[in-house]
């Protein structure tokens, strides 16, 4: 078993505060991503549980074993940096056995290892090769292979992808969730790009100022974000906020309505950008067009609701042109409701 147990790690650098007693659970053999803007601490928490990094206070349990003072050879982690980090000197194979030949296997297993982890990436043609003959996605595939290859009980990754262009980076997306899921790895992913996250993890730890903010499935922090935060950080555009006014159990916003999820005077409502259809003027929320961008399957308007920026998905059928004003009718089912005091969620 290599479940992972993150308990109240705290880390303090000086006294600035970095961690704040972060508590987390991984299930043996999910693939859970740390997720959040630069500064949020989603690195130093990976590099505590490689043991790259001292913490403040807390604990981290691999498979029922404290490892929080072991060495970071003998917690049985490996791991894949951001820069590839592989030897110029050696080829492909030399590369990919490094590891097992630290671990002083006999030959036979390397061979076998090589070839089963070269086999997983696709890279069985580059055995011979070294590095500088390579690709930046190939050396990439070989620090996968490399760490897989030691069968490790838990993977780590630090923004791996990081280095590669958008359509290598696709790429690589699809090939390693189709490796991880195959070699069955316990998996913590660093990233601050959410389409990587939502594309590739089980669940995602959404991290904002050394805290996770929420935790949970792509399909539900997309869906139904905890917190402002989360809905203006998850999602392509992000989540859309518009001030609605209560009052006789409705909130409302010009000519729109909806039944009021509390008794406080205005409430927040969290509406995604392809969660609205186009009505009438005069109808629904007031928007002004200010900007239309064609998308080939759709139409991303930039408007303002209320002077608020608004960004809306249309069909290109739809005619819409910038400097109109037009109606928006939300999906009242969609509309994640937010308390505009605290900014969470109104379950």
């Amino acid at each position: 078993m290599a479940d992972i147990r993150i308990e109240k790690i705290a880390k303090d650098f000086g006294a600035t505060k970095v961690l704040h007693e972060v508590e987390l659970e991984v299930r043996d053999g999910e693939f859970v991503a740390l997720l959040g803007p630069s500064g949020c601490g989603k690195t130093t928490l990976l590099r505590i549980v490689a043991g790259l990094e001292t913490r403040s206070s807390g604990r981290v349990v691999i498979g029922g074993r404290d490892i929080s003072d072991l060495a970071p050879k003998d917690r049985g982690l490996a791991m894949v940096f951001q820069n590839y980090a592989v030897f110029p000197h050696m080829t492909v194979a030399d590369n990919i056995a490094f590891g097992l030949r630290m671990q002083k296997r006999d030959e036979a297993r390397v061979k076998r290892q090589v070839e089963k982890a070269a086999g997983l990436l696709h890279i069985e043609a580059y055995l011979d090769r070294y590095p500088a003959k390579l690709s930046g996605g190939q050396r990439q595939r070989v620090a996968v292979a490399r760490a897989l290859a030691v069968e490790p009980a838990v993977l780590l990754m630090d923004e791996p992808l990081s280095n590669l262009d958008a359509l290598l980076r696709l790429e690589m997306r699809t090939e390693l969730k189709a490796v991880l899921q195959a070699a069955g790895t316990t998996t913590i992913y660093v990233t601050h790009d959410q389409t990587e996250a939502m594309g590739l993890a089980d669940r995602i730890a959404l991290m904002h100022s050394g805290r996770v903010e929420q935790y949970d499935t792509p399909t539900r922090l997309y869906e139904r974000p905890a917190t402002t935060f989360v809905g203006g950080f998850v999602g392509n555009p992000p989540m859309n906020f518009v001030a609605m006014s209560v009052s006789g159990g409705e909130a409302r916003h010009g000519a729109f309505a909806a039944p009021a999820p509390t008794t406080k005077d205005t409430v927040l409502a969290g509406i995604r950008a392809e969660d609205v259809e186009i009505v009438e003027p005069g109808t629904g929320l007031a928007y002004e067009v200010v900007v239309v961008e064609p998308l080939g399957s759709h139409l991303l308007l930039a408007g303002k609701v209320g002077g608020q920026l608004f960004r809306a998905v249309a069909r290109p059928e739809s005619g819409v042109r910038a400097g109109t004003i037009i109606g928006l009718r939300p999906r009242v089912e969609r509309i994640a409701w937010m308390d505009q005091e605290t900014g969470r969620h109104l379950a």
